[in-house]
């Protein structure tokens, strides 16, 4: 039973220890479609629906009140 439970405990702790990016697996994620705001257009337009619906100034350097009409 105790050998189990180590072995369990060992297996676990092993479970994560192969994170990470490969060298030959950077050039796919340097990809420009891999990036978190892809498109500057979609980026401009998400923020400017939700500094209109939340009625603040996200430091952006727009003006806003909340009624979308910025």
């Amino acid at each position: 039973m105790k050998t189990t439970l180590l072995a369990l405990c060992l297996l676990a702790l092993t479970g994560c220890s192969t994170l990470g990016v490969k060298p030959y697996e950077r050039d796919l994620l340097a990809h420009p479609a891999m990036a978190l705001e892809a498109d500057a257009l979609d980026k401009a337009f998400d923020d400017h629906i939700y500094f209109s619906k939340e009625a603040t100034n996200g430091g952006r350097g727009s003006a806003g009140g909340g009624c979308g009409c910025n």
